[in-house]
């Protein structure tokens, strides 16, 4: 590799262990090591310290998580000797500096399935809190575009919980055209929509008496 390669991509720094930083995290924000992880690093946080906590991962010059690289829900119900809350959410970080990961998990009672949005701190967080919202139902406070991003916009429930049905089909009456999403993106780059046309009524999806799908 060339000087000017090297200056332009810095050597990845040696990164803290699993053992080293669970001991700091624990130490400064009174964490619990999830002891299912065999594998990996996983701290349980407090729902009401998850900004705090996830603010000084990223920030702080001896961690420098810099990267949000996954976030997902989990719905426990039914889970072999699962006792606790239902719901969890659990966010993946990675240091892009230093190399190391690190997982924090929340987790929250069936009845109050809630945490605050993480765009404020990792853009990438916008499509990835809005498809946990669709599939599993968790909500994030202060979420920009709380929309559904999988599933169409007259879907009622959220098909990776335990308790839905399966084989349920929903039928879509009227098309969302996204016009909103599509206009604060052009007006990013300075467009204007001038015509924003008009939302379809979707034609039946059935005859009845002939039993088959158009």
């Amino acid at each position: 590799m060339s000087s000017h390669a090297a200056a332009a991509y810095p050597a990845i720094k040696p990164g803290l262990s699993k053992d080293v930083l669970a001991e700091a995290l624990i130490a400064r924000f009174g964490l619990v090591r999830d002891a299912r992880d065999a594998w990996d690093l996983t701290l349980l946080a407090p729902r009401e310290r998850l900004i705090e906590v996830v603010t000084a991962l990223r920030d702080d010059a001896a961690w420098q998580f810099d990267t949000l690289i996954d976030l997902a829900g989990i719905d426990y119900l039914s889970y072999p000797g699962h006792d606790g809350p239902r719901f969890g959410v659990i966010y993946l970080f990675k240091s892009t500096v230093f190399n190391h990961r690190v997982k924090i998990k929340i987790l929250l009672e069936e009845d109050d399935v809630a945490v605050p949005t993480l765009t404020g701190l990792y853009k990438i967080a916008d499509w990835m809190e809005r498809e946990v919202f669709d599939q599993i139902g968790v909500t994030f406070t202060g979420h920009p575009n709380p929309k559904r991003l999988l599933n169409h916009h007259e879907f009622v429930g959220h098909p990776l919980r335990k308790d839905y049905p399966c084989q349920k089909r929903q039928k879509l009456s009227m098309n969302d055209p996204l016009i909103d999403q599509m206009e604060a993106r052009l007006a990013s780059f300075g467009y204007t929509v001038l015509d924003r046309g008009e939302a379809q009524i979707a034609a039946g999806i059935t005859v009845k008496g002939e039993g088959s799908v158009k």
